[in-house]
């Protein structure tokens, strides 16, 4: 024992010192976010009690992670080492790069937190592969040098004054045989974190205890560890026929059919007696544009003038929800209609090709298909989902440095995009294709929020509302050049969003800023009007095919809402780990370790006069299991499938009678 002390002391004592610079700044970086107004006042004092008790737990874990390879050198290294001048400037620079990084990594909560009120997550571990695009929209967005230059004085002066006290002494001689054995501890710690810590263990309540009773090193680890959310392991379950049966009355409705063999597939054909109307589609999702900035939806600020007047001539369907709060959420929603499932989206996920899509069903009627991004189409997946998924993918590489009057890290700007779309429509075109299907997404209404000079009233970079005046004056700069094609008299456009501005969250879903604005605009074709009924985003594909007259064979969960039955009107709300459903008034809310919880939906979206019943509830929780449950198995199962190579031969069958 004496022994195993004294090489405690002659040579580990850095061990513990950097054990407790670690510990030191989590509870500092979980002080200072705890010290948010916003934060403060979620928590109160049970939940600051809870945060730290839970918090200990995980910052002691990575600690002991931390200090892992300095414990291995220190048992590995001789005697005539550890004593040498060398050997002292090397822990200089250890600890003071111990001490940057750490900063470091506290000041990319914050601004993590800022962005999405939470700790790392596994949109982080996203963030890390895009380091170009997110470090630039970082640099252009904070005063990053000055901030980083603001790290390196504390965190040399812990790497100067805390290396003569802790750096190893000879005064104790040491053999390999000591030091490994008084190494063994550190080895078990690890171990033992890594056996018994997992992040299931956060504190309960509000979303901002449970953010802060983790740890963000930890909870970046995790996400990096398991990016996809298992639903089967996680969320609450119902026998599997029990699930496919009321997804299949869920999903029936007027002019739907079922192929007659039983499966358990979700294809089946839509049937429209109506003469088709073949016409062109352009689909616009623009960045972030939340019904709040929005004048027809009743925001008085004038940021949207080109959408405002555009409507008094569009079908507006005015209480559509976005699935998720990230783009490549409203990218799923769009392109293959489906749920959003725990985790990560599609878009994203290995085994995303040849799936059951929109422009799937646009290619297989002869229109020529494209995805036009104004970023790069790498970030996010893009390329490769929408390219093995039917469409022709073009993005910012097609334009020549000519075509760009501004471009941010994210991309050019939207009117570059717009011209970009009008150029490649031409191009489709002049290739013999008469009709086209293209999904236009922008980028300029993102942080750092900047756009060409002279264009609006508010100067560039100055927040969020310029970008969004921004937006909507490019989308007039479009439509404006639409209006002169040849082809504009027999194009449907539809002008929605990807997701709201604010949609953040962990545990909780701020429903009202999932809202999004859709039109469809079509003179001479689409009557003018307003739809109020709820809707989701993932309904959006099968409506449009729906303003077609299209009969076809579907694997959509969406529904065109004109044939939705009254009161089956539903949506579909989610972030990373929650998944929500509303539907007549209340919100069924799924989260991990298979909590169900059921209660009111927001004010705006109550059903007047309705009774709450434990057995309607009940229902609701059970439609709720059975929609989630069932696109999550889909998509495992492979059962999404793309078109007509893949149709059963009942369905190819009941297509044949379509009129």
């Amino acid at each position: 024992m004496k022994t195993f002390t004294a090489t405690w002391k002659a040579r580990f004592l850095p061990v513990a010192g950097l054990a407790a610079l670690v510990l030191a700044i989590s509870f500092l970086t979980r002080f200072a976010l705890m010290a948010r107004p916003d934060v403060w006042l979620e928590m109160g004092p049970l939940g600051l009690l809870q945060a730290y008790a839970r918090g200990a737990w995980f910052d002691l874990a990575v600690a002991s992670y931390a200090v892992l390879p300095l414990a291995i050198w220190l048992a590995l290294v001789p005697d005539w080492v550890a004593r040498s001048r060398a050997h002292r400037w090397l822990f200089v620079a250890v600890f003071a790069a111990a001490a940057y990084g750490l900063l470091l990594v506290a000041l990319a909560e914050w601004i993590f937190w800022d962005e999405f009120a939470a700790r790392f997550n596994f949109i982080a571990v996203d963030y890390l592969v895009y380091t170009h695009e997110v470090i630039g929209n970082i640099w252009q967005s904070y005063p990053v040098g000055k901030l980083l230059l603001a790290l390196v004085l504390p965190a040399l002066a812990i790497g100067l004054l805390g290396t003569r006290p802790l750096h190893p002494r000879g005064t104790v001689p040491t053999t390999l045989r000591h030091r490994l054995t008084a190494a063994l501890p550190v080895f078990g710690l690890v171990a033992l974190s890594f056996a018994v810590v997992s992040s299931s263990q956060k504190a309960s309540g509000p979303d901002a205890v449970r953010e802060l009773s983790g740890n963000g090193i930890h909870d970046f680890v995790a996400a990096f560890r398991h990016n996809e959310l298992d639903y089967d392991r996680f969320y609450a379950g119902l026998p599997e026929g029990v699930a496919q049966e009321r997804l299949r009355t869920l999903l029936t409705s007027a002019g739907e059919q079922w192929p007659a063999e039983p499966h358990s597939n979700v294809e089946r054909v839509v049937l429209d007696s109506r003469p088709e109307r073949p016409l062109n589609v352009v689909l616009v999702s623009v960045e972030s544009l939340g019904a709040e900035f929005v004048g027809f939806h009743g925001d008085p600020r004038g940021l949207t003038p080109v959408l405002d007047a555009l409507a008094k001539d569009s079908l507006v369907f005015t209480n559509v929800f976005a699935t998720g709060n990230r783009t490549v959420r409203g990218l799923e929603a769009l392109a293959l209609s489906i749920p959003p499932t725990p985790g990560q989206s599609i878009v994203k996920r290995p085994g995303n090709d040849e799936l059951f899509t929109l422009g799937s069903v646009f290619e297989d009627r002869g229109y020529a298909t494209r995805f036009i991004y104004g970023g790069y189409g790498y970030f996010d997946n893009m390329n490769a989902f929408f390219s093995t998924n039917d469409y022709k993918v073009v993005d910012r590489t097609a334009l020549r440095k000519d075509q760009i009057a501004y471009e941010n890290i994210w991309g050019v700007a939207d009117e570059n995009l717009f011209d970009l779309a009008i150029e490649e429509i031409q191009r489709a075109r002049e290739g013999g294709t008469k009709r086209f299907f293209a999904h236009v997404m922008t980028t300029s209404n993102h942080r750092p929020y900047t756009y060409p000079a002279g264009r609006i009233d508010i100067p560039s970079g100055t927040g969020r509302e310029g970008a969004v005046k921004y937006s909507d004056h490019a989308l007039g700069h479009f439509l404006e050049a639409a209006r002169k094609q040849p082809w504009f008299a027999h194009t449907l456009f539809v002008i929605t969003a990807d997701h709201g501005a604010n949609a953040r969250g962990g545990a909780h879903i701020p429903v009202e800023q999932y809202r999004i604005p859709v039109l469809f605009y079509a003179p001479g074709h689409v009557a003018p009007g307003r739809n109020d009924r709820l809707m989701s985003q993932i309904d959006l594909p099968p409506t449009i095919l729906g303003q077609l007259h299209f009969s076809y064979h579907t694997k959509f969960f969406g529904r065109d809402i004109e044939r939705t039955p009254a009161g089956e009107e539903r949506a579909f709300v989610g972030n990373y780990q929650t998944l929500g459903y509303i539907k007549q008034g209340r919100m069924v809310r799924l989260a991990p370790q298979k909590r169900v919880t059921v209660g009111a939906a927001p004010e705006s979206m109550r059903v007047t006069g309705a009774v709450i019943t434990a057995a309607g509830d009940e229902a609701l929780r059970t439609e709720a299991i059975a929609w989630y449950q069932s696109a999550s198995r889909t998509y495992r199962d492979r059962q999404y499938a793309d078109g007509e190579r893949n149709m059963l031969p009942a369905t190819a069958a009941l297509l044949a009678k379509a009129p």
